[in-house]
């Protein structure tokens, strides 16, 4: 769209301009047809004169006639003019040889141009009667302005047009330039921001005509802005007030449990202890899916990239959610090590926290009984970097672009879950301007999650 608008402006503004060159190459080519029409006029009033100037005739035959010019006719012939003097049958009586040629049919004026020793003459021919009888008068000159104008075109006229036009539009290419930046800068600052960045544009610094267009675009900014808000905080309340009475449910679910285990043993209960597992695993499952609802919600707020960073420490980090998870890897044999440097990021530090609390559960959940899951942080390559590596099942490689996406899981996967997990890890990724990058774990086996951050 731009550069169509830049080509229009310049076709519009460069346009006039050659029409303009070409008009006035028109009104130059007029000038001298004027002043051709002046000549032919002048030519025209030299004949008569000529023609009275004969006086007689030679004192023999063979010599020339007596000619007396009067001053008006003897100034036109200083220059490049010529005349000749014929008899009716076209032999030369006085004059220019060249000039000596056919006569003309009848007594009336005619005009013609001629070529003659590199000069283009414009030659006048009339039948006159003088005192030796009829003879025909021929007039030239060899300053023909059309003649002149021709020669003369290229380098006054058309040269100097072809310069002006190419210096006319460099000017008008910069001008159009100049007055376009506003716009690309607003076309630049467009899109550079982030999907998440609905803020108002500057409307200050925008051109008058533009304003009008950054103006509906605040309209919509905010429009889209309180569309997703609305819908973030529906989120985040919904899941807010599910998680009370799931937590109190999962509570009561798990004092069931218990009875109906310890009951079972006793023969007192005919509820099998099975299905109170089964209801138990639902209800962790929603009360899980609601926590990582919140966490989604918070995660994906656009005020998160607005809000002040703060340095964080890895290595306690990452200390941390060894203790936090620590009982449900022992529950299930596997082995749950930290490979940790001191380390210091800028960054949201309960973000961070629910990043790699997901990366460590989702680990644990998924490693079979007797595996063996690791947390690394430290530097690599210049950057910092949180790590999580395991030697379970693994992702395919096919399926590694898949599995960031909200509520996708991986066909076959055993074990609970909502598919959320790393998608919250992704987003939160996101709000520190990089990406997770899945990796096969060591020897081949399993996944190695990592978390390139700036330091």
């Amino acid at each position: 769209m731009l550069s169509g608008l830049r080509r229009r402006l310049l076709v519009m503004l460069l346009v006039p301009l050659v029409g303009l060159a070409l008009l006035n190459a028109w009104f130059d080519y007029r000038s001298a047809d004027n002043v051709a029409l002046q000549q032919d006029k002048r030519l025209a009033s030299v004949v008569p004169l000529l023609a009275d100037s004969v006086i007689g005739e030679g004192v023999r035959k063979t010599d020339p006639p007596l000619v007396l010019m009067p001053p008006a006719a003897a100034e036109f012939f200083v220059g490049s003019r010529a005349f000749a003097l014929t008899d009716p049958d076209g032999k030369l009586l006085l004059g220019e040889e060249w000039l000596a040629g056919l006569p003309p049919p009848d007594d009336l004026l005619e005009f013609h141009s001629e070529e003659n020793g590199g000069t283009t003459w414009r030659i006048a021919r009339q039948r006159q009667q003088t005192v030796i009888g009829p003879v025909v008068v021929a007039v030239a000159d060899g300053s023909d302005p059309r003649q002149q104008w021709a020669r003369s075109v290229l380098f006054k006229v058309l040269l100097p047009n072809l310069v002006l036009i190419a210096a006319a539009a460099f000017a008008v290419g910069w001008a159009v330039e100049r007055a376009l930046k506003p716009l690309l800068e607003l076309k630049d600052a467009v899109e550079r921001r982030s999907p998440r960045d609905l803020s108002a544009l500057d409307e200050t610094g925008s051109p008058e005509e533009v304003r009008p267009l950054v103006q509906s675009l605040n309209r919509l900014f905010g429009l889209v802005n309180a569309q997703a808000e609305s819908q973030r905080r529906f989120v985040a309340d919904a899941a807010h007030q599910l998680r009370t009475p799931l937590a109190g449910l999962q509570a009561q679910v798990e004092a069931w449990a218990q009875l109906a285990h310890g009951a079972g043993r006793q023969g007192r209960l005919e509820l099998k202890a099975d299905q109170v597992d089964k209801l138990r695993g639902a209800t962790r499952r929603t009360s899980q899916l609601a926590h990582q609802l919140l966490a989604l919600s918070r995660a994906d707020a656009r005020t998160m990239e607005a809000q002040p960073r703060e340095r964080i420490d890895l290595k306690a980090l990452c200390e941390d959610q060894l203790q936090v998870h620590l009982d449900a890897a022992t529950a299930r044999r596997i082995d749950l090590g930290l490979d940790a440097e001191p380390v210091e990021v800028k960054g949201h530090e309960w973000l961070l926290r629910e990043l790699l609390g997901n990366l460590v559960d989702n680990a644990v959940k998924y490693t079979p009984e007797g595996g063996t899951v690791t947390l690394r942080c430290g530097t690599r390559d210049g950057h910092a970097f949180l790590e999580v590596e395991d030697d379970g099942p693994g992702v395919p490689e096919a399926e590694r672009g898949r599995v960031l996406e909200r509520f996708y899981r991986v066909q076959g996967t055993a074990g609970e879950g909502n598919g959320l997990g790393l998608a919250i890890a992704q987003e939160i990724a996101r709000v520190h301007r990089t990406q997770l990058e899945l990796h096969t774990g060591a020897g081949g086996r399993g996944l190695r999650v990592a978390l390139p951050l700036a330091i």
